[in-house]
């Protein structure tokens, strides 16, 4: 009990409000907040475990794709025992304060520097203290399982769990928290990506992956164990699928499904037949396909940031390298050519 009976002299921060046009409710009435946390997430326990004059709750949220983003704050310290989750993984990040958490025999005491991944099938008990609003990222429990077993090539032999605590101050979960970042602004934009379904699902795809291939799980070892290279008939089969399928949100694990193999033996077969990673190989096809767009658009009409957008380029620096360094000229005047020569 030290933990939470030291922060009573504990100034709360300053910080953003998240989201703040994707409002879902603010109240103080304790059974409201209750039940409209409810209906996003799941039925849970919630009490106020200091002063209740504090309750202030704000809840922000966000679906996009398969994956919602929230911004959560009580204002008051509460205990929160939504037991097992059951069909979805939770990522908990304190913009301020701490936390603690309890998931199945696992605890933590979380904070802005390491976050809490709650899964579905440990049963999860926590104390958010006063001053501690949270970025929350859910990740459907289908999504995560079939990612993972398009990786593997082979069905779940049971549910997966997770470390409990992602330390936010490592290389690439860093790049995660970049990521859930991105969609926090872009769905704080009225223009952002999410009216753009491949830029999310390709955001989507990417989180769920680095979760799966960094984070500590007990498919970890699996997923990193040395699979054979697949033949050259099946790397040609997937070659054909992302041609067919390139403007679709393809993953590593789209490919390797379509062609019945696992995911590193895509990997190897492409590296050795392409040298060239299966994404590599899509993201230069969607290359040129926008390159093709181009050539045939209106400039009146069309911006390169649509088209290349279209094709799920988010990074429109990056892009623009990418384009240059393989048609040896920025995207803009292939634009400007393709209208001067009649297309």
């Amino acid at each position: 009990m030290y933990f939470f009976m030291e922060r009573r002299g504990w100034e709360r921060r300053s910080f953003g409000v998240l989201l703040s046009n994707r409002a879902v409710f603010a109240s103080s009435d304790l059974d409201e907040v209750r039940g409209e946390v409810a209906k996003v997430f799941c039925p849970h326990r919630l009490d106020l475990a200091g002063d209740a004059d504090l309750l202030s709750a704000r809840f922000n949220s966000v679906q996009l794709g398969s994956v919602r983003v929230s911004y959560l704050d009580y204002g008051a310290d509460v205990r929160i025992e939504p037991g097992d989750l059951e069909t979805f993984f939770l990522v908990m990040i304190p913009l301020a304060g701490r936390s603690l958490i309890r998931a199945g025999d696992k605890e933590i005491v979380s904070s802005s520097s390491l976050a809490a991944l709650a899964s579905p099938t440990r049963y999860l008990d926590m104390r958010w203290a006063v001053g501690c609003p949270q970025l929350v990222v859910k990740f459907e429990r289908a999504s995560v399982e079939r990612s993972l077993e398009q990786m593997l090539g082979e069905q779940l032999s049971g549910p997966v769990v997770f470390g409990l605590g992602m330390d936010l101050t490592t290389g690439w979960t860093r790049s995660w928290r970049d990521m859930a970042d991105l969609l926090v602004r872009e769905a704080e934009r009225d223009d952002g990506l999410t009216g753009h379904p491949l830029a999310i699902a390709h955001l989507e795809n990417a989180l769920i992956t680095l979760l799966l291939t960094m984070q500590p799980s007990n498919y970890l070892e699996r997923l990193r164990a040395p699979r054979p290279a697949a033949v050259p008939k099946v790397v040609r089969r997937a070659v054909e699928f992302i041609e067919g399928h390139a403007h679709l949100p393809l993953t590593t694990s789209d490919i390797a499904g379509a062609v019945a193999v696992s995911c590193r033996s895509l990997q190897e077969g492409f590296r050795a037949h392409f040298g060239l990673s299966p994404t590599a190989y899509l993201r230069q096809v969607r290359l040129a396909r926008v390159h093709d767009e181009l050539r045939a658009a209106d400039p009146a009409r069309a911006t390169v940031t649509t088209v290349a957008g279209r094709w799920g380029f988010l990074h429109q620096g990056r892009f623009a390298a990418q384009y240059r360094e393989r048609y040896g000229l920025p995207p803009s005047e292939t634009l400007r050519r393709g209208s001067a020569s009649g297309g």
